[in-house]
């Protein structure tokens, strides 16, 4: 097993999201959120195991393929696609439930990317729960971005059941469902409401997600704030263990705070 210090990179396997209306809409994690965070804990020296529930490759979404979310460089979007297509990590995915079973000491810290899968399986996923009470519980650095810190809900103990109270419509259900959350209190980020609404309309049809993502993690008890600058404006949050990222224009300071956080767990353990 390699002691070099080993980030634990989460991702789900879900490849659709049924909307309201019961249409399915493809869905996938978005390029950039993955690579540009990874790499740059790749470039400052930490190797990455990649994790799936199931422990299949991860879906990217075509859509996030495109030099506009790489600063409209083609050639760091061909980078990326290479990263995704080339890596040992990216082409050997384990399964959460493997990992757990080897046991979760040798990670110093955890990374979720969205696009929309995280909130069909990741929420609910209950061998990520373990995964999450695990890093909660040692104060591991624990980073998601966009959609993907919906995930952190999984550490509830009724997280499926918080999941379908959410599209059921059930707020004051979701809450009673969501009491104990380990991170009940925390300061972070997600995904907007407003900029869930332009997804929604420009690649979706104008059909309507199961929930909004931001109104969970607030029903959940999480202390959330989405920038004041307008949409897809860059924001991180970090509070205690838990970074948080608002859309994908926020990877790069993701990516600064994410190594920062690793580097002082490094210090600290040596």
């Amino acid at each position: 097993m390699n002691s070099e210090p080993t980030i634990l990179a989460i991702a789900s396997n879900a490849d659709s999201i049924t909307l309201k209306d019961g249409r399915k809409e493809h869905a996938g994690y978005y390029l950039n959120e993955l690579v540009i965070p990874v790499q740059a804990a790749l470039d400052a020296g930490y190797q990455m195991v990649l994790a799936t529930p199931n422990g299949t490759k991860p879906i990217m979404d075509p859509q996030s393929a495109t030099a506009a979310h790489f600063g409209g460089s083609e050639e760091a979007l061909r980078k990326a696609l290479d990263f995704i297509n080339t890596h040992p990590a990216m082409q050997n995915p384990r399964s959460f439930r493997s990992l757990i079973e080897e046991g979760l000491d040798r990670y110093i810290g955890f990374y979720a990317p969205g696009g929309h899968p995280p909130m069909v399986d990741l929420i609910q996923d209950p061998d990520l729960g373990e995964i999450l009470r695990h890093a909660h519980s040692t104060a591991k650095t624990t980073a998601l971005l966009c959609h993907g810190p919906i995930a952190i809900a999984a550490a509830m103990p009724k997280a499926k059941e918080f999941r379908a109270a959410l599209v059921a419509g059930k707020p004051e259900e979701a809450k009673r469902l969501a009491e104990g959350w380990q991170y009940a209190g925390y300061r972070m980020t997600i995904f907007s409401n407003d900029e869930e609404h332009y997804a929604e309309e420009h690649y979706m049809g104008g059909g309507k997600i199961p929930f909004y993502v931001n109104d969970a993690l607030k029903i959940a008890g999480g202390d959330v704030s989405i920038s004041d600058k307008g949409i897809f404006k860059p924001f991180v949050i970090e509070d205690r263990e838990l970074i948080t990222g608002q859309n994908p224009p926020s990877d790069h300071e993701m990516a600064k705070r994410f190594v920062k956080a690793l580097d002082r767990a490094t210090a600290k353990a040596a």
